[in-house]
């Protein structure tokens, strides 16, 4: 059992060379967004980019198109012609894909996020595709070694049921990793980490202002970002959910927590990353 400090974070994070370019730091895929819920996906975007991705690709709803490509000028952006996720995509020339936020949940989906499992690359799977997985929970074997998980406890319940205390909750959590061969992220106050060998990394940062729709969407996009960059599941995991909650913390210093908003997060996702390297 560990618990994060901003030494253990600083020793995990890379350092970037002279002749480094935008291919040394990964090809992220996103797939986001469905008809009204678009938001979650600019919001993954954009931290994503934060996060310090090479290059960042987001498949979404022709409706969405135009919102992407004008609130996320930097992503790239492919579509697939329902308002929800439904089609088999090509996925070799990624290192790395997030996928579920503002998903939906159609049968359509379901199949496409099934196709997307099977091609073994590591996944950051979150909020709808979480769901998805709880209703065909024989699915969780097709889950690609190096991901990561991202529940809520509400979606956590969904996918190994009740527990009695948050001893129950921690063990059960730890076993989802085993028998996944992932990373879980239980998010909430000290958010828990566990990992394949049954370690436990309990966070240090994050505070009440956090409690607002998107931030979860902020923290898929982080990790996505950092597991494109090469960073194992565990050390994206663990530096993302630090450097997810040390900006929330920094922004609430500065607009209090009553008024806290997810793209506050974005925003002082850089000075997160500053603080920690110096």
């Amino acid at each position: 059992y560990y618990y994060l400090t901003k030494n253990s974070i600083r020793q995990r994070i890379r350092k970037r060379e002279k002749f480094d370019h935008k291919g040394t730091y990964g090809h992220a895929l996103m797939i986001a967004g469905s008809f009204g819920k678009m938001g979650a996906c600019v919001l993954s975007a954009r931290a994503c980019l934060r996060s310090g991705v090479g290059l960042l690709t987001v498949h979404v709803p022709r409706s969405g198109y135009t919102i992407i490509q004008t609130s996320v000028p930097e992503a790239m952006a492919s579509v697939y012609e329902e308002d929800f996720f439904s089609d088999e995509l090509e996925v070799s020339g990624y290192v790395a894909i997030g996928v579920g936020p503002g998903l939906g949940e159609s049968n359509e989906t379901a199949k496409a996020l099934l196709k997307l499992m099977e091609k073994g690359k590591p996944l950051v799977i979150d909020a709808d595709a979480l769901n998805l997985l709880a209703t065909n929970r024989e699915w969780i074997k097709q889950i690609p070694l190096g991901s990561i998980l991202t529940p809520h406890p509400k979606e956590f319940e969904r996918l190994v049921g009740t527990w009695k205390n948050d001893f129950e909750r921690l063990e059960k959590q730890k076993q989802l990793s085993v028998d996944t061969k992932a990373v879980v992220i239980l998010k909430g106050a000290h958010s828990s980490i566990t990992s394949p060998d049954e370690k436990v990394y309990f966070n240090s940062t994050g505070n009440p202002g956090m409690a607002t729709g998107g931030s979860g969407d902020v923290l898929t996009g982080i990790l996505t970002g950092l597991l494109a960059q090469g960073y194992s599941a565990t050390d994206a995991a663990i530096v993302g959910v630090y450097l997810h909650g040390l900006s929330g913390d920094m922004a609430a210093r500065e607009k209090g927590q009553h008024s806290l908003i997810a793209s506050d997060l974005i925003d002082f996702l850089p000075a997160a990353f500053k603080s920690v390297a110096n």
